[in-house]
């Protein structure tokens, strides 16, 4: 089995793939501003199996396009969208970041927890503009430095991982750079990363394993993880995930 087949494996039961919780999204809602009754338009990119989008379908009056380019993932949400009820406000769809099939000024918001990063900060936050309606909210978390300066050990990690991890300071400059008005800011405390993310998949490696037949493939993935999991709780007073929330401000440029 290649990585991708046994990373889909490893996540697509969990309800979260990426650091979060359903409070921090709510948390993000009311920063946003956003009216729990006035009908909204949402991109929801790179949803994973939902966990936000599901948040977003309770809590709004919103239609929400849930995308991801895995299928897997994505026939997970519309099971879970279809079990709580709310299948009704949601439109599955499995398609890249990078090739998004929507016209121009189509939405009210465009939210991404934990998946920006797959495109990159920077050209994320400037390739997805161009949806958002004039006036249109982006809300996305981010991998961000929480310090000037940590061990080196961690800055290797990330560098090695994703070289655009930076501090809030300096993502904020790239929105407004970008055409956005920064209206908040907020890192994800600990227990998104630990009762959340890493807590669940730590108690899933042994099933994982057993279904691969504890390959050497699936062994190096979970290795993987619990190196990540390591740094996590040696480092974490250093980084986190932000979360960033800006109105599109320049209209002429989309």
């Amino acid at each position: 089995m290649d990585e991708l087949k046994l990373l889909i494996d490893m996540h697509k039961d969990a309800n979260r793939q990426g650091p979060g919780s359903d409070a921090e999204t709510e948390k993000a809602i009311s920063m946003a501003g956003l009216d729990r009754n006035t009908p909204l338009n949402i991109a929801d990119i790179g949803c994973g199996t939902g966990a936000s989008t599901l948040t977003l379908a309770r809590l709004l009056n919103a239609k929400i396009t849930a995308v991801d380019f895995l299928q897997d993932f994505i026939d997970v949400l519309s099971a879970r969208a279809r079990d709580e009820g709310v299948e009704d406000k949601i439109n599955p769809l499995c398609a890249s970041m990078e090739q998004l099939p929507f016209e121009n000024e189509t939405f009210d918001v465009i939210w991404s927890e934990g998946a920006i990063y797959n495109l990159g900060f920077e050209k994320g936050i400037a390739d997805w503009k161009r949806y958002l309606k004039p006036g249109g909210l982006l809300v996305v978390s981010e991998i961000t430095w929480l310090t000037s300066s940590r061990p080196l050990a961690l800055q290797d990690y990330w560098d090695n991982e994703y070289p655009e991890t930076d501090t809030a300071s300096a993502k904020i400059a790239l929105l407004e750079d970008s055409g956005y008005t920064p209206i908040g800011y907020f890192a994800l405390p600990e227990h998104c990363w630990l009762d959340h993310y890493y807590d669940p998949m730590r108690k899933s490696f042994d099933a994982f394993l057993s279904r691969n037949g504890d390959s050497a493939e699936a062994q190096a993935i979970v290795e993987a993880e619990r190196h990540e999991m390591a740094l996590y709780e040696k480092y974490k007073a250093y980084f986190s995930y932000g979360v960033y929330i800006a109105r599109k401000t320049d209209a002429q440029n989309s």
